[in-house]
């Protein structure tokens, strides 16, 4: 029995009543990946269909299979105007059936993590925000669970804010509290969590995490991205000691090596001890393992992405994965045969951030090629937006090794990056960098 039980129940509705005052214009924010409430989601898409609303922008990074089933569909696309700062696979799914028929339906908002709560809360108004959260405890405190990043921000400034109770969501702590009394509507549903199941490294993956893993020192701090080779990277991490984690992402992973007692955060510089993270992408032994855990701790994503605020992490190793990179060191990690494949995310928030840091470095890691080695992933001239600017790289590596590009002239940063190719194009880069001016 909690003091709060009243206005709870009083605040209790169908997802229907919850959507109710959502009106056409309105610019509605989901919350990320798992926390994505598929009630409310089915609610609102109700609405459009039913002919109550119309011009709908609708903000959200990493749609999830829920929103693809309900809001992300083709018949709503005159009515809900998707608009991610994240281009996840269903985003990429429904933007290609809008291009079949001659049409742009999806909207893309480019963005650094760290800056996307402040897009979404003073650039962009915050009517509505709907998102899935943990049961209310006797003080009267939701928790966000696997979902911090822009939601913890957003909650604070939205217009409305409506939740989706589902107890399958994790109890986490750190900044990742919402009370009731902060609340306009509660909807109800139990249903299980968006789950990411960890794939396999392939025998790239290997070479790289194993180039990798060497040159990461006891007592580091970590961050790692999503993708093979962050994933294989840990695995060759097992032997070592004191490591800590501030980290955008958490992920299975992580709770290998935090049982393992290699992850403890003995020796972090910034919230000793805890396994700091701002978005959760895992599975439901991983959620499990989060709920009610004090040593996992999320924050908002301007504060755990914030280049200044990575840097007070002494030794801290950034290690993220590329589309592309080309011969002067700029990387596009974002964008493939013209168009947007993902965003930025916080790629280069991390990069800045552990080159830093005393004693930091960032890896990003590719393989040399792409289409069954028919494309090479080391480029002359990049194919798309430039994610992280040449200033900024410091260690690329693929299977054929790695190259520090700091402190490198041009000509320096040609012949280690052509290194890093498949042998097969080696030549032909040196040849179009001849061309180009850039030897």
């Amino acid at each position: 029995m909690s003091f709060y039980d009243d206005d709870y129940r009083r605040k209790l509705v169908t997802p229907a009543e919850a959507v109710s005052p959502i009106r056409s214009g309105c610019n509605v924010i989901l919350s990320m990946g798992v926390s994505q409430p598929p009630a409310l989601m089915r609610a609102v898409a109700d609405r459009a269909r039913s002919g109550s609303l119309e011009n709908i922008k609708l903000y959200y990074m990493h749609a999830n299979e829920a929103a693809l089933q309900t809001l992300l569909v083709p018949e709503l696309m005159e009515v809900v105007r998707p608009c991610p700062l994240f281009m996840s696979a269903h985003d990429r799914s429904l933007a290609q059936k809008g291009y079949a028929v001659g049409q742009h339906w999806v909207h893309y908002v480019p963005s650094l993590f760290h800056q996307a709560a402040r897009l979404l809360t003073e650039h962009i108004t915050p009517d509505v925000f709907m998102l899935t959260v943990s049961p209310m405890d006797k003080a009267g405190f939701f928790s966000l669970g696997t979902n911090s990043d822009y939601g913890a921000t957003v909650v604070r400034h939205a217009r409305r804010v409506i939740v989706e109770v589902n107890p399958q969501m994790p109890r986490v702590f750190g900044e990742s509290l919402l009370h009731i009394s902060d609340v306009d509507a509660v909807v109800e549903h139990d249903a299980p969590l968006m789950e990411v199941h960890q794939k396999e490294g392939t025998e790239e993956d290997v070479i790289i995490a194993r180039i990798i893993a060497e040159q990461i020192p006891d007592g580091a701090t970590l961050q790692m991205g999503i993708g093979g080779v962050p994933n294989t990277v840990m695995e060759y991490l097992s032997n070592h000691s004191d490591l800590g984690l501030h980290s955008e992402l958490f992920s299975p992973a992580m709770v290998t090596l935090i049982k393992k007692g290699v992850l403890n955060g003995r020796r972090k510089s910034v919230l000793p001890y805890k396994h700091v993270f701002t978005l959760a992408l895992g599975n439901k032994e991983m959620y499990e393992f989060m709920d009610n855990n004090p040593s996992i701790v999320g924050y908002p994503v301007g504060w755990v992405n914030n280049p200044s605020v990575i840097r007070k992490n002494d030794g801290m190793i950034s290690v993220n994965s590329a589309i592309e990179v080309d011969l002067t060191g700029q990387i596009n990690s974002e964008s493939l045969g013209g168009r947007e494949f993902s965003g930025p995310g916080g790629q280069l928030d991390f990069i800045r951030g552990a080159y830093a840091s005393k004693g930091g470095k960032s890896f990003v890691a590719l393989h040399s090629t792409a289409k069954g080695g028919a494309i090479s992933r080391i480029v002359c001239q990049l194919n798309g937006p430039v994610t992280d600017p040449r200033m900024d790289s410091h260690h690329v590596v693929t299977e054929f090794g790695c190259v520090c590009l700091k402190g490198m002239t041009i000509g320096e940063r040609v012949r280690g990056l052509v290194k890093l190719a498949h042998p097969r194009f080696r030549d032909s880069l040196l040849e179009e960098a001849r061309a180009t001016g850039l030897l």
